[in-house]
This record gives C-alpha cells, structure tokens and sequence, in this order.
C-alpha cells in the first residue's frame, strides 16, 4: 500500500464498537468500506441503510435479500475465514485486499476481502430517495470532469453495460479530476491509486431476478432513481 492509501485509509474510516471484538466505521460518515477487524471478531456484515424493500420497484426486496442477505454475506464469512488462518487483525477491509493483491497465495483472500469492500460500497451509495444530482463541490467537478452531469450519465452507462462478463463501473477521484472506470470480478480502483466515490455492481446477481439479461435498464433505473449523491459528496471530501 502507498503513502497516500494509508492515510486516506485512516482520515476517512472512523471506528465504533459493535456487539463483542468487532468494530465498525460510522455509517454517517459513508465515506467508504464499513467494517474493521478487532482481535479475533472479524468483519462484520454492516446493517444495510434502509429497508430491505425500500429500492423497490428498482431493485426488489427479494433481488436485495438473496444479494445483501446471501452473496454479501458470504464474503464476510469467507474473509473471517482466511484472516483468522492467516492471523491477520486490525486491518480495514481495503488494506486486506490491497496487501493481498497479486501476492502468490493471496488471490482468495483478495477476491473476498475485496468483494465484501465493493458490496458495502455499493450497498451504501443507494438510497430511495435524497438528491438525484450532483451539487456544490462534487457538481462543479462533474461539470469540468465530464461536461455535465447527462454527460458523466452516459459515461457510467456505458462502462456498466460495456463490462464483459462480471464487474463494477465506478465514478473515481483522481488527482483533481473525476474519472469513470470500470473493473472485472473483484477488482477496485484503489489498486490504481484513484479514490472511489460510486459504484454500480454488474455482476449478474445484482439485477437477473428483477431484469433477467436486460443490463442496460438496471443500469439507468440505479442512475435515474437510487443513487445518493449526497454520499457520493461525502466520500469526495
């Protein structure tokens, strides 16, 4: 990890104590993962942020329970697995994955560390309601970034459709631009050293209960209806 993840890691991740040994980043804070390791508790799986029916029509209470509920929830357990034979503590979720990319027995690790990381990300930046566009900081930035905020719209729709097979399109941070990106499988922008503020998740459980292969309207019904842009504002600092 470089200089400057560490120290986005430990400015922008505060810690909270929750139930017995686990620690949790304050969810008011939405500026990134929320769950450290504490001892030997582990990550735990955080709460989602409205009910589990609250993205309906968009996305059902069902697509959300076999998501949230089941493929979320399997990372978690799968990474508590394999910090606990490895003995790692302490770390949050990106420093896990971060240290464990491309090290030659780490890909499990970083799949699931990783995937847990994204998914609470993406879990987050939803919201039934709130802002439905960029304002202050963040929109003066979508503006010089991108044209506009139709055109950062259509840059998103086109990375989310435009992944082959399974993955993730992000709007990132990037020195003093916005960039949008897109990443396979677990991968995440934090490998390259740009922030994330969004993310839209692709792969085909997010959306085949409710869209089947129709990709695209997932894709617009998340930019037009769920997106929180006021935390997509805050994680921009």
């Amino acid at each position: 990890m470089t200089s400057s993840q560490t120290s986005f890691s430990r400015r922008e991740f505060c810690k909270y104590a929750v139930g017995t040994g686990v620690a949790l980043a304050s969810f008011a804070a939405l500026s990134g993962v929320s769950a450290f390791a504490a001892g030997s508790g582990g990550f735990a799986l955080p709460p989602l942020p409205y009910a589990q029916d609250a993205l309906a029509p968009h996305i059902s209470a069902e697509t959300v329970s076999f998501h949230y509920g089941k493929h979320t929830k399997a990372y978690y357990d799968t990474v508590n697995k394999l910090i606990a034979a490895k003995n790692i503590a302490g770390d949050s979720l990106e420093k896990v994955f971060l240290d464990a990319a491309g090290t030659p027995d780490g890909t499990a690790l970083f799949n699931n560390a990783a995937q847990a990381f994204n998914h609470t990300f993406y879990w987050q930046g939803l919201t039934p309601g709130g802002a439905k566009a960029p304002a202050g900081k963040l929109a003066r930035l979508v503006d010089a970034s991108f044209g506009g905020f139709e055109a950062l719209k259509k840059e998103l729709t086109a990375a989310a459709t435009g992944q082959f097979g399974s993955g993730w399109a992000w709007l990132t941070s990037d020195g003093d631009r916005l960039r949008v990106v897109k990443t396979s499988n677990a991968e995440n922008p934090l490998q390259k050293g740009q922030k994330p503020l969004l993310t839209i998740d692709v792969w085909e459980h997010a959306y085949y209960l409710d869209y089947q292969n129709r990709r695209p309207d997932y894709v617009k019904a998340v930019l037009e209806n769920l997106v929180n842009w006021d935390v997509v504002a805050s994680r921009l600092g």
